[in-house]
């Protein structure tokens, strides 16, 4: 692009800074070509891509006046005026002197702290005495100097000031210290040509408007702006999902894809479906305070019937059991808790399930809460998914193919299983994965088959239910390298930017 093409491709902020080109600092620039700080930033960047300029930022502390600091500039500090006072009085009952000097009463503290600490007055049975002449009250402390000369460069002050900073930080709203972007401004060789070119201010057409399109005379016979379409513009960032709502939708598509349908439900739930109808006893600690949250409400149980089946598996057994042998309470049963797992959902979608059902496959999705102090590895919340497989025909080797196979969709590439022990199944077992960088295999669930306590209750008869429930977070955070648990869900807009697409 030769330089008439450039210099007509110059916006009208542009040709306005042009002339300023070799001041110091924005600032100067923003003042003689009268535009905002935003706008001159945003032609300089222009002028950049042009190679009219060459840009550098650099990060430089900057100490300015807080909203007291401006005010004590124009009257002085509280501390001034008081020793103005006493100058003419030499002794002054200190309620006289808070009432003569118009000081609030923070401000009047801080004044007689900040004077005696520099020996220039004395306090004595309520009264304030002067202890230095009319010569030294007439210089300027150190404090009142510094204010004077803000804003400036924290890089640049001198001992001196520095030390009339840790005065000032002391006492509200004096100062301010802030952090920004220092620009450097380089003018090119062709910038300098440009500059000393001859440069019309013509009225060329910024913008093709529908208003300008509709009546001839505002377009034909006009200039219009030349634009550089090859110019690099500012990044821009679309919305898009967060990168766990991406994650989750990916698992609800492999289970759908598997032939699996949805169970949903609420976070609260009666202890009754929680932990009862999944064959935990009243007594257990899993139910305690320690790990469970428990509202402080009560609601109804199911059907009778279901109860009662129910209770006949805790008190006495079925199927060959013995039970727990001890006295259920419906009362217990009754207790509304936040769901410590998704499990709830599988025990009463089998409690509605029909002969003509069968078979089924069901898997969820959804939020847990447990009493857990948070860290870097725990949370009082978390995402957990769970499935079950209804079949008079399913055995442990579905189990664990139905697993490999999620896992496998999942990305994990060496996957395996170990034996486990879970109160609600039996047989049980472990699903492990191999994790490349650490060298190490992790566990990410437990799964097994329903005992009958559990499958005769609900269902009336004893059926093979293939069952899994694992903490969905881990998976989340081993595809996204992430180390925090809490990462999860604090909203950096700069890293959400960042996050790669799931399986992308």
């Amino acid at each position: 692009m030769n330089i008439q093409k450039i210099i007509e491709s110059l916006s009208p902020h542009e040709r306005k800074i042009l002339p300023y080109l070799k001041e110091k600092n924005i600032s100067e620039i923003c003042e003689k070509s009268e535009l905002d700080k935003t706008s001159v930033l945003r032609a300089l960047e222009y002028l950049k891509n042009k190679g009219i300029v060459e840009l550098s930022f650099e990060k430089k502390k900057i100490i300015e006046l807080g909203v007291n600091g401006a005010l004590y500039k124009k009257k002085g500090l509280p501390e001034r005026r008081l020793m103005n006072l006493l100058d003419n009085k030499k002794i002054l009952n200190m309620e006289e002197a808070q009432k003569q000097s118009s000081l609030s009463n923070e401000e009047f503290k801080a004044s007689l702290g900040a004077l005696k600490k520099k020996a220039i007055i004395e306090l004595k049975n309520q009264k304030i005495m002067l202890n230095t002449n009319k010569e030294e009250i007439a210089k300027k402390t150190l404090e009142e100097q510094f204010i004077e000369i803000l804003p400036t460069e924290y890089e640049s002050l001198s001992p001196e000031q520095l030390y009339a900073i840790k005065s000032l930080q002391n006492r509200k709203d004096i100062i301010q210290i802030k952090e920004e972007k220092q620009a450097t401004i380089k003018i090119t060789e062709l910038g300098k040509e440009i500059s000393n070119s001859k440069i019309k201010n013509e009225n060329s057409i910024e913008q093709i408007t529908p208003k300008i399109l509709k009546k001839e005379s505002l377009w034909k016979g006009k200039k219009f702006r030349r634009y550089d379409v090859t110019s690099p513009v500012p990044l821009i960032n679309g919305g898009k999902q967060h990168f766990v709502n991406q994650s989750l939708d990916y698992a609800r598509k492999i289970w759908t894809e598997m032939g699996f349908q949805e169970m949903t439900g609420n976070i609260i739930d009666t202890g009754f479906w929680v932990f009862d109808a999944l064959f935990t006893p009243q007594d257990h600690p899993g139910r305690e305070m320690q790990d469970t949250f428990f509202i402080n409400k009560k609601a109804e149980l199911p059907d009778k019937k279901l109860v009662n089946a129910v209770r006949d598996a805790h008190e006495k057994g079925v199927g060959g059991s013995k039970g727990w042998q001890y006295k259920w309470d419906e009362e217990v049963a009754k207790k509304m808790v936040l769901r410590s797992h998704t499990t709830n959902l599988s025990a009463k979608t089998l409690a509605k399930l029909k002969k003509e059902d069968l078979p089924a496959k069901f898997f969820a999705l959804g939020k847990v809460l447990r009493n857990e102090t948070v860290d870097w590895s725990h949370g009082f919340e978390f995402y957990q998914t769970e499935g079950i497989v209804v079949d008079e025909n399913a055995n442990f080797r579905h189990l664990l193919g139905y697993l490999k196979q999620f896992y496998t969709k999942m990305g994990f590439e060496k996957i395996r299983f170990a034996p486990a022990y879970f109160p609600y199944t039996e047989p049980s077992v472990e699903i492990h994965v191999w994790h490349p960088e650490k060298k190490v295999w992790l566990e990410l669930g437990g799964a097994g088959i329903f005992r009958p306590e559990i499958s005769i209750p609900l269902l009336g008869k004893k059926v093979p239910i293939l069952a899994w429930g694992q903490g969905f977070d881990r998976i989340i955070m081993d595809y996204y390298k992430i180390k925090d648990l809490r990462e999860l869900y604090k909203n950096d807009l700069t890293k959400l930017r960042k996050m790669k697409h799931w399986m992308k």
